[in-house]
Order: structure tokens, then C-alpha cells, then sequence
């Protein structure tokens, strides 16, 4: 609480332990989609294209790919071939074992490596560090996503955790959103405020694109150009091109997203 008596937002940063849990979690509810599943040959709307059967590859492949590249350690300079089986079977009870063995192969790579050994992430310079932590953070987000389309394809139209979504925020930003290019408009700010009061800061200009924590919703210390509001999970499925904008609320210049979504800086992640 401020001088003020008004409350503020808390921002809190997911220790290790809790990015190994969560991944845990996801995967393990990836794995009751499928289970439930009438078949594996269902398309999957929120992935063109894509069968439920290549989501399953996608995810378990992908898991196996990211145990070896943090097994690897900082001087990998690539991600690393799936250690293991890296093809799905094509039973199901087979394909619910193959997954499950994934995310073990993954969890014992990070918990073998720690948080802070250097690690290839595959993205650029970024507010995210190139270690296992980071991969682990990210790792959190994708695997969640990923159930949420399975878990939609299957019927189920759950969001995504509170407790994820909030860091998936921020994630996303730190990663996807920024640059050390210079913005070709005129400087301004993009506000992202969850509706779990947790907000965020894009700011765009000459030094390029970062994102820094607010406090609650209501207190920014200046007007942004343009504030985007809703849940936490919205937040995150429409950033990963899950739901449309229209699921959220927009206050300030809607042309400036037209701006941001058209420019492709250099060194954009």
C-alpha cells in the first residue's frame, strides 16, 4: 500500500520451482485433452492446417529438442536434437506415455541445469536472459497455449491459468516485444492492464521497444497512446493470435497497433 492508502498491483516474477510445476501442470493437462479425444484426426482451429495428431507431435518432439539443447549447456550455439523416440506412436495409449516422457525428459534437463546456467534460447537480445530459467519461463507459456488449442479443439474452451497468464503477460512482451531499433513514429506508449490488476508498459521510440511494470490499473503516471484491457488469459491468446482484439477492451489510438503490428525492426525476436 502507497503513502496514499491505495493498494498497488504486487508484480511477481515465478521462482524456478514454480516454472517447473506449472510446466508439469500444462503437460499434464495437454495429456487428459487427448485422452478424451474422439480421435487424433480432428483439425485443430487455432492452428491451420494442423491435425491433433501434430499438435501431439509438436508438443512432444519440441519437449525432447528442449532437453537436449539445456542438457547442452551455454555452448550450444543451435537447439539440439530430440533426445529419445522424437515421432509419436500412433496408439493412444501409447502417444499419452511418449508425452508424458517428454515433459520428464524436459523437467530432468532444467532441474540438472538450473536456473541460471547459460543456455541457447533461441531469441535475440531480449529482457529475457539466455539461460535455463528463461527457456523454462517460456516453456511455461508454450506448452500452455498448446493445451488451450487442444483443449478447444476437444470441446473445452477452459482459459489459461491465472497464475500462468499473468507471466505470459509479461513473457511475451519481454521476448516478443523488444528492440533496440529505433521506432520510426512519433515515441509513444502501448498499456496492457490485466483485469487481475497487473499492468504493463510497451514504450516505443527512439531506443527502440521495452516493456516495464506499471502499478494497479488507473495509477500509470502518464496517459499511454493506447491502453489494451482484459483478462490476464485474453491477454495472452490474443498476443499469441489466439482470439481476436475485439475480445478486449481499447482505449486511446487503435491506429497505433496498425503501426505497431507493420514494423519489422532489424533485430525484432
Amino acid at each position: 500500500m502507497d503513502q496514499g492508502g491505495r493498494t498497488t498491483a504486487v508484480h511477481k516474477t515465478l521462482e524456478f520451482p514454480d516454472l517447473l510445476r506449472l510446466i508439469d501442470e500444462r503437460a499434464t493437462a495437454f495429456r487428459a485433452a487427448i485422452a478424451v479425444a474422439p480421435s487424433l484426426d480432428l483439425p485443430v482451429p487455432t492452428c491451420p492446417e494442423w491435425t491433433l495428431f501434430d499438435l501431439v507431435q509438436h508438443i512432444g518432439e519440441g519437449r525432447r529438442r528442449w532437453a537436449a539443447t539445456v542438457a547442452a549447456g551455454p555452448d550450444a550455439t543451435s537447439r539440439t536434437p530430440a533426445q529419445g523416440d522424437a515421432v509419436a506412436p500412433q496408439e493412444r495409449e501409447g502417444v499419452l506415455a511418449w508425452l508424458a516422457a517428454s515433459t520428464e525428459l524436459l523437467l530432468a534437463a532444467l532441474r540438472e541445469a538450473g536456473p541460471d546456467q547459460g543456455c541457447f534460447t533461441g531469441w535475440g537480445v531480449t529482457q529475457t536472459p539466455h539461460t535455463a530459467g528463461g527457456v523454462a519461463r517460456h516453456q511455461v507459456q508454450e506448452i500452455a497455449v498448446h493445451t488451450y488449442d487442444a483443449q478447444l479443439t476437444v470441446g473445452d474452451s477452459a482459459s489459461l491459468p491465472v497464475e500462468v497468464a499473468l507471466d505470459g503477460v509479461e513473457e511475451s512482451l519481454f521476448i516478443a516485444s523488444f528492440t533496440r531499433s529505433a521506432w520510426p513514429h512519433k515515441p509513444t506508449a502501448f498499456d496492457f492492464h490485466a483485469t487481475e490488476d497487473r499492468s504493463w508498459r510497451l514504450t516505443v521510440d527512439g531506443d527502440g521497444a521495452r516493456t516495464t511494470r506499471l502499478p494497479a490499473i488507473g495509477e500509470a503516471p502518464e496517459a499511454a497512446g493506447l491502453s489494451i484491457r482484459g483478462t490476464a488469459s485474453d491477454l495472452v491468446l490474443w498476443r499469441y493470435d489466439r482470439i481476436s482484439v475485439d475480445s478486449l477492451q481499447l482505449d486511446g489510438d487503435p491506429e497505433l497497433l496498425d503501426l505497431l503490428f507493420a514494423w519489422e525492426p532489424e533485430d525484432w525476436a
